[in-house]
């Protein structure tokens, strides 16, 4: 008798996950749609530092397209991190919002390059994606 219960315990608790899988997924803002609502108006369309915003910022905004270092891998974690708000909390001369708050929603392991998987916010990964299709050089 525990055993059919057990089944049927099961039998239901499948019945459900499989009800649950066949949701469709919603579908995640693309990194370049990212960029462009919410980075464009100061970096340009290109990257290059160059939006309708930017001669109105004290501070120039970066170029994007250069991120990279000559021969080197782009730097995901850093970028990812500065965007994040992280390396600039003390800069009291920064101009770019911290947008920690708005790149939240599901999460992707990512390698930090340290060997350990670190839940990152899928919107922060698409964004740094789409910067890394941005580098010259």
């Amino acid at each position: 008798m525990k055993r059919i219960i057990a089944a049927a315990a099961f039998t239901g608790a499948a019945l459900l996950a499989a009800c649950a899988v066949t949701e469709p997924e919603p579908e995640l803002p693309s990194g370049r749609a990212l960029f462009m609502e919410n980075c464009a108006a100061c970096h340009g369309a290109g990257g290059r530092g160059d939006g309708p915003l930017a001669a109105g910022l004290p501070r120039a905004p970066a170029d994007l397209t250069q991120l990279r270092p000559a021969g080197e891998p782009f730097p995901m974690v850093h970028v990812m991190s500065y965007i994040d708000g992280y390396f600039r909390q003390d800069d009291p001369a920064q101009v770019m919002p911290e947008y920690s708050q708005l790149f939240t929603g599901p999460t992707l392991y990512v390698d930090t390059s340290d060997g350990i998987l670190t839940p990152t916010p899928h919107p922060l990964v698409a964004l740094s994606d789409y910067l890394e299709t941005l580098q010259e050089g």
